[in-house]
């Protein structure tokens, strides 16, 4: 039988709500545990009249204090204390004042308490009311806290999917540039079908790249789809120079990583491998699933050890371009610390490996 998942909305969500709630519980809670205790120790049962009183008066002072606590929340520290205090004093005179009367005319008929019997009276009433006050603006305060984290967090999501579209956006104007210049000599050339099929097939990578969402995930089998359209377009350029290879894992197909997260490899692989040899190079991507993590390898045949490598200090040399920096980037927003993220260089190859939590939308669900 289907459960129906009820969504938990926090406490304090609506304040109003939770000022009535605790308001009432608090005083109703004080009204038991005196009225309780005063029948406990023999005082009788009409000493339930004057509790009740004096939790009303207790009640409707609160409720005026609140209003008042309400402007001085948003003034200055010694506005602010300074006002409390001063509205606990009265206040407190107000309330003992009242609780005596209630508990002389009505429970022990005879005159009003006096002297230290109503200063005892009136202090005990503070320490309530403090108690009170203090509970009021440490809810406020919470509550201020509580919503300063959820404003920061909101900007910091912001700013994060801002620097991602950032990131990923580096990517279009270099290939980009690259594609339309081979268009452009394609014409030249009056080699106008193989123009055509170009353009027909940068339009479908870009149209792609515009529906996606620059922060977005997609699977591995759709980031191996879209690198295969990329690299259509590229094999139009180098020809029989560059050739591919792929080898994913079907455990690993489902799992999610940033969309055109391989471009960037490939493109440098193209840039540094491909275009310098006469006879062109070999691109290899290997996708596997090691137990709860995705290994991901983008390697070349070209001239690994003038391609560049890892600094020892997480950067890379400049003869790499934007593309390697990009993509450790883009992983360390999206994944933090968890990933990894090497390079290595040698003399007949250059071999970029990442490695990522393994995440689809089934183990999310």
């Amino acid at each position: 039988m289907p459960r129906t998942l009820l969504r938990q909305t926090p406490f304090f969500e609506d304040k109003n709500r939770a000022f009535w709630t605790l308001q009432s519980a608090g005083w109703a809670g004080y009204f038991l545990l005196r009225a309780l205790g005063g029948i406990a120790n023999g005082v009788g049962w009409l000493f339930v009249v004057p509790t009740a009183l004096t939790t009303a008066t207790g009640y409707s002072l609160t409720l005026l204090m609140s209003a008042a606590y309400r402007r001085l929340f948003h003034m200055r520290p010694l506005a602010t204390w300074g006002g409390s205090i001063l509205l606990v004093l009265i206040a407190s005179v107000a309330f003992s004042s009242i609780a005596t009367w209630a508990h002389a005319t009505f429970y022990r008929t005879g005159p009003m308490p006096q002297g230290i019997q109503l200063l005892s009276e009136i202090l005990l009433d503070f320490a309530l009311l403090v108690a009170w006050s203090a509970l009021y603006y440490g809810i406020n305060f919470y509550i201020l806290v509580e919503e300063q984290r959820d404003q920061l967090l909101r900007l910091e999501s912001h700013a994060s999917s801002a620097q991602l579209a950032m990131l990923r956006y580096q990517l279009n104007p270099h290939f980009l540039f690259n594609t339309l210049n081979s268009i452009s000599t394609l014409v030249l050339l009056k080699q106008t079908e193989r123009a055509n099929a170009m353009l027909s097939r940068l339009s479908s990578f870009l149209r792609y790249t515009l529906v996606s969402e620059p922060e977005g995930e997609v699977t591995v089998a759709q980031e191996i789809e879209t690198l295969k359209l990329y690299l259509d377009i590229e094999k139009m350029r180098f020809e029989e120079r560059l050739r591919t290879s792929f080898d994913v894992d079907p455990a690993a197909a489902q799992a999610n990583i940033p969309s055109l997260l391989l471009q960037p490899l490939v493109e440098n692989a193209i840039k540094y491998a491909v275009t310098p040899k006469e006879e062109g190079a070999d691109i290899a991507v290997s996708v596997r699933r090691l137990g709860s993590r995705v290994h991901i390898t983008v390697s070349d045949s070209g001239p690994g050890s003038q391609t560049g490598s890892n600094d020892g200090a997480g950067g890379f040399t400049s003869s790499t371009g934007v593309g390697l920096a990009n993509t450790r980037d883009r992983l360390a927003q999206a994944y933090g610390a968890d990933h990894r993220f090497e390079t290595e260089a040698g003399p007949h190859g250059f071999t970029v490996t990442i490695e990522i939590p393994y995440q689809s939308n089934t183990t999310r669900a």
